[in-house]
């Protein structure tokens, strides 16, 4: 169910035409020879969820950003619509096996990691039931 959640969050993000127009790629796993901006989903970890009649995972994802800028609110906006994005995920995904029970904000790390470059990272944790 973890990497069944993966493809339906990158699906879903991808499919948003706000972000399909600001980031240059949205990855599974740091892309390597993509411009600035892009969105990952670069780490993720389940665990049991179940119920006694349905088999259940909690995932936990982590979402990276990188992008350039020497104001740290330089992309304020984007991350808004990357947080508004992942928190609309339709419940029902049985295309992908799976129902969304809930899906919550965990954490964000920011971080400057050279010149005008910078990360976030926002990690969810979702708690799905087989469909």
């Amino acid at each position: 169910m973890e990497l069944a959640f993966r493809a339906a969050l990158l699906a879903w993000l991808a499919a948003d035409a706000t972000l399909a127009g600001s980031l240059n790629a949205i990855t599974e796993e740091a892309p390597s020879r993509v411009a600035l901006p892009w969105l990952a989903l670069t780490a993720s970890a389940s665990n049991d969820w179940s119920t006694k009649t349905t088999v259940g995972r909690e995932v936990r994802v982590a979402l990276e950003l990188a992008y350039r800028g020497d104001d740290p609110l330089s992309e304020s906006a984007l991350i808004a619509a990357i947080e508004r994005r992942v928190e609309t995920l339709p419940a029902d995904q049985s295309a992908y096996g799976f129902r969304a029970v809930n899906l919550m904000f965990l954490k964000a790390r920011s971080e400057q990691r050279g010149e005008a470059l910078r990360a976030l990272v926002l990690e969810y944790r979702a708690r799905l039931l087989a469909a």
